[in-house]
């Protein structure tokens, strides 16, 4: 997304565009007290949170990123698009800006991100998980959709042919629902803005490419650190059972599942979620 167009976006009083570590970062920052850091997922931007950050910030430090190649944050290295170097980056980004997250909030791929970067941490910070995506898609799907990635992602004019298909509002809409939310007009508008942008487009796919998820899994059963999935009952996207099962593999996790919403659950219902984030918390 070109900076130039930021003043158009949610929250963007609260933008700061930090050069480095590797990338171009946008951030949003706001609120005093203890760092909520909040990761969007695949093929999203800081805009999914922009009803939930005013709630979190009344008495949090809330940081939210978009992940490098997504929404304003410019990819600097296009090999680092995969699990374990994106965490890396944005915990090199939280020591060069001195912020210590005591809970990283992390929705569907975003939740990935924050489990990696807390079993890197000695003092690991709170992991809330949004409908995380914790489970590889199975059989074919597996191997077909990184490969098909892998092949857009490499094509020059892929890319900018996707975004300008795509961008459609009814095709926009079409994949919302097929998610299992639904959003108002603004929500549909901004995912509509993010598809027809050819550097967000290409940001998602080189993530999709590089995932692997498989080192993360493994080592599941081994984290100690304190653990919340919360997942919407329906997820058409990520099955609920993707994080009751993930929860179940470690040690100190607890599943919590929220009726009748979908995979943008914090989209959808943004004060029935800040108040669950904020019981988990504040116990």
């Amino acid at each position: 997304m070109d900076w130039a167009q930021i003043g158009g976006w949610p929250l963007h009083q609260m933008s700061r565009r930090i050069d480095g570590p590797i990338h171009r970062w946008h951030a949003q920052v706001t609120g005093s007290g203890p760092t909520l850091l909040l990761l969007h997922g695949a093929g999203g931007s800081t805009h999914s949170y922009r009803d939930l950050i005013p709630l979190l910030s009344a008495a949090h430090h809330v940081v939210a990123l978009d992940l490098p190649g997504h929404g304003f944050s410019q990819l600097g290295a296009r090999q680092r698009s995969g699990l374990e170097a994106m965490a890396e980056d944005v915990a090199a980004l939280c020591a060069q800006e001195g912020w210590r997250p005591a809970a990283i909030i992390g929705h569907s791929a975003g939740a990935a991100v924050a489990l990696q970067m807390a079993r890197d941490m000695v003092d690991p910070p709170h992991v809330i998980g949004l409908n995380a995506a914790l489970g590889e898609f199975p059989g074919l799907a597996g191997l077909v959709f990184p490969l098909m990635a892998k092949a857009l992602a490499a094509m020059p004019f892929a890319t900018t042919l996707f975004s300008t298909t795509s961008a459609n509002p009814a095709r926009i809409k079409a994949l919302i629902a097929s998610t299992g939310s639904a959003l108002d007009a603004e929500g549909y508008d901004l995912y509509r803005q993010l598809v027809g942008d050819k550097a967000h487009v290409d940001g998602t796919l080189r993530m999709m490419a590089q995932w692997d998820l498989r080192p993360l899994l493994a080592a599941l059963p081994r984290y100690a650190g304190h653990v919340d999935l919360i997942a919407g009952s329906k997820d058409a996207t990520v099955p609920p059972s993707v994080s009751q099962t993930s929860a179940g593999r470690m040690p100190n996790a607890e599943f919590h599942q929220i009726e009748g919403l979908g995979h943008l659950m914090h989209e959808e219902a943004p004060e029935q979620l800040a108040a669950l984030i904020l019981r988990l918390l504040h116990p």
